[in-house]
């Protein structure tokens, strides 16, 4: 009974951390040739999946192996104690915001808006499955270290990797179907990256023990990265709102004097 609780505590769990990584493979994936987007999403979370596996192994077996030291610095402003978890955490959170920026960029410049979607530059298929399998396995660090609390049974944590795999292949489907249909949350969802980008930066100079000047990085917390996003999301939807009421007196004027 207690193995089953901790199945869906897990499974829950998988869930909620999932949710960024939802994100950035639903937006990755649509760099790719239309008809290959689908393949693309599957191939990447299931070789992902894959390796998560794997990874969950290899914490298993080498945790203290990761939290290890690589180098220590000490230049009186700047001090850092970098590991591997520190390191991957860091890179995953640098790229993921330059991703995000890149795509910000990109979505208003002048080239976009002429191109139109007809001309937009497509990535190869190999390209975005080695990105969203390289930031799936990023992302995992935590969803495995958290899993890793809760339970030591090997096989529950496999058996919440595999069902979480399978619900974020649906998923995808449907949130990079509801970004199509409504282009305009495309620029939310860039956004939202960019705060994940931001959190997982944070959490990597934490691990590493980065102090500029003796003041420590500190690791933005859960509760602060959620309201944050619920704060976007709510400006976004009454922005919204108001432009639509806004066009809607400017149509009703436009509509008298005529």
């Amino acid at each position: 009974m207690q193995n089953l609780l901790d199945l869906g505590m897990l499974i829950l769990l998988q869930a909620v951390l999932g949710f960024d990584n939802l994100l950035y493979i639903s937006l990755e994936s649509k760099r790719a040739p239309l008809e290959k987007q689908r393949m693309v999403r599957v191939w990447g979370i299931g070789l992902a999946v894959g390796l998560r596996i794997c990874l969950l192994f290899l914490l298993l077996l080498m945790m203290e192996s990761f939290k290890a030291s690589w180098f220590d610095v000490d230049y009186g402003w700047l001090t850092v104690n970098m590991n591997f978890a520190a390191a991957i955490t860091l890179f995953g959170g640098a790229f993921i915001i330059y991703t995000a920026i890149k795509e910000v960029i990109h979505m208003v410049s002048l080239e976009e808006i002429h191109e139109g979607n007809n001309g937009k530059k497509t990535a190869s298929v190999v390209k975005i499955v080695s990105l969203i399998v390289m930031m799936n396995v990023i992302f995992s660090f935590d969803s495995i270290l958290s899993a890793m609390a809760i339970t030591k049974v090997a096989w529950i944590m496999v058996t919440a990797i595999l069902i979480s795999g399978v619900l974020m292949i649906v998923l995808a489907d449907k949130v990079s179907s509801f970004l199509q249909k409504n282009r305009l949350y495309e620029v939310l969802g860039l956004f939202i990256l960019f705060i994940v980008g931001i959190l997982l930066v944070s959490e990597g100079g934490h691990k590493a023990h980065i102090s500029f000047f003796g003041h420590p990085v500190e690791a933005m917390s859960k509760t602060t990265f959620y309201f944050v996003i619920a704060v976007l999301v709510l400006v976004d939807i009454i922005q919204g709102r108001y432009q639509k009421k806004l066009l809607a007196e400017k149509t009703k004027k436009h509509g008298t004097l005529a």
